[in-house]
């Protein structure tokens, strides 16, 4: 199998595993599919699917962490465990993570689903696949891919 078909056929396992988890109620913390889950835990569970364990333990975080600090503690994460790519070449199966406003830290992240849409956990919402409109491309500060 060609690097590329195993690419796409990682790519296709993320997302079917990220759809697994549509419905799961949010939880501020929580990473268990079908339970309860934030964005930052459904990301880590799609990760515990591929891979068994999780590289680092999570540590206790507040609905508003880094605000005060400015620290960009969620990319500087996913920049230690995934692999970076440019925003406008992100495919379904790449997680996204957002700034939802300008000038403040990035804290919201997703799966990619397909060109137009993307699954993630939003307070007081379920795990849903939702429209990746204009709205929420121009809050995207990063892309990154789940190491092979």
């Amino acid at each position: 199998m060609t690097a590329s078909a195993q690419s796409r056929d990682r790519r296709a396992e993320v997302v079917a595993i990220a759809r697994r988890w549509i419905g799961t109620p949010y939880q501020h913390q929580a990473s268990l599919e079908g339970v309860g889950c934030d964005c930052l835990g459904l990301v880590r569970g799609v990760w515990r699917a591929l891979y068994g364990s999780e590289p680092t333990p999570v540590p206790p975080y507040t609905r508003d962490w880094s605000e005060v600090s400015g620290a960009e503690t969620l990319l500087e994460a996913a920049r230690a465990h995934f692999v970076e790519i440019d925003v406008q070449r992100a495919m379904p199966g790449d997680v996204l993570v957002f700034r939802l406003r300008p000038g403040l830290v990035a804290k919201h992240a997703g799966v990619l689903a397909s060109a137009a849409t993307f699954i993630h956990a939003c307070e007081g919402a379920r795990v849903a696949e939702v429209p990746l409109g204009r709205w929420w491309r121009r809050r995207i500060a990063a892309a990154f891919a789940f190491p092979s």
